[in-house]
C-alpha cells in the first residue's frame, strides 16, 4: 500500500464508504464504524498495560480483528459488489466470547450489587472498553434500523460488552482488589 497520510478528500465534510459512496462525516454509518474503531483503540491501550498475560493479549488481538470486520460491515455501501470480499462473523465468534466469560466467572465471587468502575488501572480500562462497546452496539442498532446490518455483528458487540465487564471484575480478583459496590442508600 502507498503511504498516504492525507488525501484532502474529506475537507468538505464528506468521506467515502467501502465501495466509493460519499456520505457526510456525521452519517450514522460513520458514527457507528468510528465508535467501533474507538473501542479497538481502547482495547489497544488495555492490551499494552503492564501485567497483561500473553494469553489475554492473544484474545484481545482476536477481538480487535473481529471488530475490524464489524467496522467494515458498518462502513460498507450495501449496493457495492465489494460486499462479497468482506469476511463475516459466525456464531462461533460469539461462542468464543461466552467461553471466555464462563471461564472467568467460574473463579469470581457471586455478583451481589452493581459495580462502580475502578479498582485498578486494568479494571478501569476494561470498564472503558465496556462502555464504548455499549455505545457502539447502540449505534449499530440505530444503523440497522436504516441499513441492512447482520444482527450477528450486534450480538457480538453485546456479548463483548459482557466480556469486558467480567474481565474488569477478573482483574480486580487477580489483584485482590475489593470491588466498589454501589451503595444505593448513599
Amino acid at each position: 500500500m502507498k503511504n498516504v497520510t492525507y488525501t484532502k478528500t474529506g475537507d468538505q465534510g464528506q468521506t467515502s464508504l467501502i465501495g466509493g459512496l460519499r456520505v457526510a462525516k456525521y452519517d450514522d454509518r460513520v458514527e457507528a464504524y468510528g465508535t467501533v474503531d474507538e473501542l479497538s483503540a481502547f482495547i489497544g491501550v488495555l492490551h499494552d498495560q503492564e501485567g497483561i498475560a500473553d494469553g489475554l493479549k492473544t484474545v484481545l488481538d482476536a477481538i480487535q480483528n473481529k471488530l475490524f470486520t464489524i467496522e467494515s460491515h458498518f462502513a460498507l455501501d450495501e449496493n457495492s459488489d465489494v460486499k462479497k470480499m468482506i469476511p463475516v462473523l459466525t456464531s462461533d465468534d460469539v461462542a468464543f466470547l461466552e467461553r471466555k466469560i464462563d471461564m472467568m466467572n467460574a473463579q469470581l465471587p457471586e455478583l451481589r450489587s452493581f459495580v462502580i468502575p475502578g479498582g485498578n488501572l486494568k479494571a478501569s480500562y476494561a470498564h472503558v472498553c465496556r462502555t464504548v462497546c455499549r455505545r457502539a452496539e447502540r449505534q449499530g442498532w440505530r444503523l440497522a434500523a436504516q441499513h441492512p446490518i447482520d444482527t450477528l455483528d450486534l450480538q457480538y458487540l453485546n456479548r463483548l460488552s459482557d466480556y469486558f465487564f467480567v474481565l474488569a471484575r477478573f482483574f480486580g480478583f487477580l489483584d485482590k482488589t475489593d470491588e466498589n459496590d454501589w451503595k444505593s442508600n448513599g
